[in-house]
C-alpha cells in the first residue's frame, strides 16, 4: 500500500516538473528566434563555383550579410545534380543558420528521377522564397525551315524524328523537350550530350536540329546568325529576349518550363526565422541594382512568400513526377 500511495504522490510532481520544464523551454526557443541571427549563416550551393546558382548567391550575399548583421558563408557542395547539398540541409539543425539556394532539380525533379535521393523535397525542406526565374530558349539550326513554333510543329508533323540535344538525360533541356513533344503531340528524338557545350557545338554545326538552351549559351549564337531563336519556355516573356514570344502563346497553350531557383531551410525551422529570412531576401531581390546584376547572369528576380513557394514546389513536383513516370525517363 505504501508503494501505491508513494506512486500516487509522485505522479503530480512529475507532471509539475514537466510543466515547469516546458514553460522554461518555450520562452528560450522564442527568444532565440527573436534574436536570430547571432552567428554566421551558411548558404549551401549544390554546384561548383562559377555556376548559375553560385553566381546568384554571390550577387545577393553582401547585401544579405548587411541586412542580417552577420557574415554569409557560401558553401559549395556539388554532386548528384544538387542533391548532396540538399541532403546536408535536410539533416541540419532547423534554426535558420544553414539554408540552401536550390534549383528545380533538387527541389522538384530529382526525387522522381533517381531511386533514392535521401530526402523528400516537400517534407524535409521548408520554403523561404522563390529567388529567380530562368527561361530556356527554343533554338534551331538555320537549315531548319521554321521561323515560328507553329511552323516548327508543322515541320515536325511531316518529318517525325527531328532531333533535339541536351546536356544529359533527365536535365532541364531534356525535360523541356519531352514536355514539348507530348503537349504538341509530335515526335522528336532526344540526343543527350555530356554537357551543354558539346550539344551547342553540334547544333551550330548542323548535326542536330534544335535545343532548349539557356540564354547565356544561346544568345551569342543567335546574334551571330549561327542559330535561330523561336520562343522562350517560361509562362511570361523574358526581359532578356523581349521580342521572342512564349511557347504557350506561339503554339502550345499551357506549356511552361522554368528553371527556377529558390531558398529553402530545414523542415521545422521556426516560422519567425523563416519570416526574417524571407523579409530580407525579398527586399534585396526587389532592389533595382540586384535585378540588373541578376539579368547579366541570365536570370530574373522573382521573390515570393514562403506559402506561395510551397504551393509552387508542390505543383512542380507533381508536374515533373507525372511526366517522368509517363515518359519512362530514367537516369543511370
Amino acid at each position: 500500500m505504501k508503494s501505491t500511495h508513494a506512486a500516487v504522490a509522485w505522479m503530480p510532481m512529475v507532471c509539475l516538473s514537466a510543466a515547469v520544464a516546458a514553460a522554461g523551454i518555450a520562452p528560450t526557443a522564442n527568444a532565440q528566434s527573436a534574436q536570430f541571427p547571432t552567428k554566421p549563416v551558411r548558404i549551401l550551393i549544390g554546384s561548383a563555383p562559377g555556376g548559375g546558382l553560385d553566381q546568384t548567391a554571390r550577387v545577393i550575399s553582401d547585401r544579405f550579410s548587411a541586412a542580417l548583421g552577420q557574415p554569409i558563408v557560401i558553401d559549395n557542395r556539388p554532386g548528384a545534380a544538387g542533391t548532396v547539398a540538399a541532403q546536408i540541409l535536410a539533416r541540419a539543425t532547423p534554426d535558420g543558420y544553414t539554408i540552401n539556394l536550390g534549383a528545380i532539380g533538387n527541389l522538384a525533379v530529382n526525387y522522381s528521377l533517381y531511386k533514392d535521393i535521401g530526402y523528400h523535397p516537400l517534407k524535409d525542406l521548408a520554403p523561404v522564397t522563390l529567388m529567380v526565374d530562368a527561361t530556356n530558349i527554343v533554338v534551331v539550326h538555320p537549315s531548319v525551315p521554321a521561323n515560328t513554333i507553329k511552323e516548327l510543329l508543322a515541320l515536325a508533323a511531316k518529318q517525325p524524328g527531328m532531333t533535339y540535344g541536351s546536356s544529359g538525360a533527365g536535365n532541364a533541356g531534356h525535360l523541356a523537350g519531352e514536355l514539348f513533344k507530348r503537349m504538341a503531340k509530335v515526335e522528336l528524338t532526344h540526343v543527350p550530350y555530356k554537357g551543354g557545350g558539346p550539344a551547342m557545338l553540334d547544333l551550330v554545326g548542323g548535326r542536330i536540329n534544335m535545343i532548349f538552351a539557356s540564354p547565356s549559351s544561346s544568345i551569342p549564337h543567335v546574334k551571330s546568325g549561327r542559330i535561330r531563336g523561336l520562343a522562350v519556355t517560361t509562362r511570361k516573356r523574358s526581359v532578356i529576349v523581349p521580342d521572342l514570344p512564349t511557347v504557350a502563346e506561339a503554339g502550345i497553350p499551357g506549356y511552361e518550363v522554368n528553371n527556377w531557383y529558390a531558398m529553402v531551410a530545414p523542415a521545422k525551422t521556426p516560422k519567425a526565422v523563416i519570416a526574417r529570412l524571407n523579409k530580407e531576401l525579398v527586399r534585396i531581390l526587389n532592389d533595382a541594382e540586384v535585378k540588373r546584376l541578376l539579368l547579366l547572369h541570365g536570370v530574373e528576380a522573382s521573390p515570393s512568400t514562403p506559402e506561395d513557394l510551397g504551393k509552387y514546389m508542390k505543383a512542380e513536383f507533381e508536374k515533373w513526377g507525372r511526366l517522368i513516370a509517363e515518359a519512362g525517363i530514367t537516369v543511370r
